[in-house]
């Protein structure tokens, strides 16, 4: 399958001009990956804007991606959720305290540690997620239709195996 990658890009976009002898030879591959990363990431974006707008007209994109977490792993600690995404602990603060304004989360002692709080998603936050992510499947579903159910699994597994080497 990555020699079809290579094959049908190097015949359409020419490695630029005063680039190394690697860059024009060998990793192609690697130069197909970044530019279909970028395409990929800028259209994910807007997409996160979009499901956070349905979610809530006032949720900020990035915080979608925290119910998506929270969801799918329960009650987790601000500092588990500031590792897990890679960012600062002020930003996911301010993030956790705009969903917790908006009622979609909620901050409850942890049971293990009663000086930490585990933030959770809230009913109407799990509801009106729930809502947008299965519209979103939906789509899904509908543009690869196309697509066998075990090349839809193997992409899966693909961005899974580089969500979890990066």
């Amino acid at each position: 399958m990555a020699a079809d990658v290579h094959a049908s890009n190097t015949a359409h976009d020419p490695a630029p001009a005063g680039g190394s002898a690697r860059a024009q030879g060998g990793d192609q591959e690697f130069l197909a990956l970044e530019r279909e990363l970028a395409v990929f990431l800028r259209r994910a974006r807007a997409s996160s804007g979009e499901m956070a707008r349905e979610v809530h007209p006032e949720l900020e994109p990035a915080a979608y991606g925290l119910l998506v977490r929270l969801e799918e792993s329960g009650g987790q600690r601000a500092t588990a959720l500031s590792g897990y995404f890679g960012v600062g602990k002020a930003t996911m603060s301010r993030q956790l305290r705009a969903l917790e304004e908006l009622g979609l989360v909620t901050r409850e002692p942890d049971p293990a540690d009663g000086r930490a709080s585990l933030v959770r998603i809230t009913g109407e936050g799990l509801a009106r997620f729930r809502q947008v992510r299965d519209a979103r499947r939906e789509m899904y579903v509908h543009r690869l239709a196309e697509w066998d159910r075990t090349e839809v699994a193997e992409l899966a597994r693909l961005l899974h195996q580089l969500n979890t080497s990066v």
